[in-house]
């Protein structure tokens, strides 16, 4: 282990609750970038669940920032991913690390989710 790896922080901020404020206050400090695109997607939740009549748009919202910031805030789960996703942007598809890498950013997304969703 690099003394890089052994001072790294297993988490760069906590879990947030699943709010609109706290999810975005946490989005502040691990994807400051992210932050117009999260409210452009709360506008559009919003908007989707009064035409809707329904709490859905808003939970996916919810689960979907969520997981963006569970992945973000914890250093070596966003480094899997952003090495898987580099992996697909630089392989053709018919190479197999093209599908092995696809396979991984999947993983990623996946054990993020489980991890706020509870399972």
């Amino acid at each position: 282990m690099t003394a890089q790896h052994a001072e790294e922080p297993a988490e760069l901020v906590p879990r947030p609750e699943p709010t609109f404020p706290a999810l975005r206050a946490a989005l502040a400090r691990v994807a400051s970038s992210r932050l117009a695109e999260f409210q452009a997607d709360r506008d559009s939740a919003f908007t989707a669940a009064t035409q809707h009549a329904s709490f859905n748009p808003i939970r996916m919202f919810q689960i979907k920032w969520a997981t963006e910031i569970e992945i973000e805030r914890r250093p070596a789960l966003a480094a899997r991913y952003r090495a898987a996703l580099d992996g697909a942007n630089s392989f053709d598809r018919d190479d197999p690390r093209w599908r092995a890498a696809m396979d991984e950013c999947l993983a990623v997304r996946n054990e993020a989710r489980a991890a706020v969703t509870d399972g």
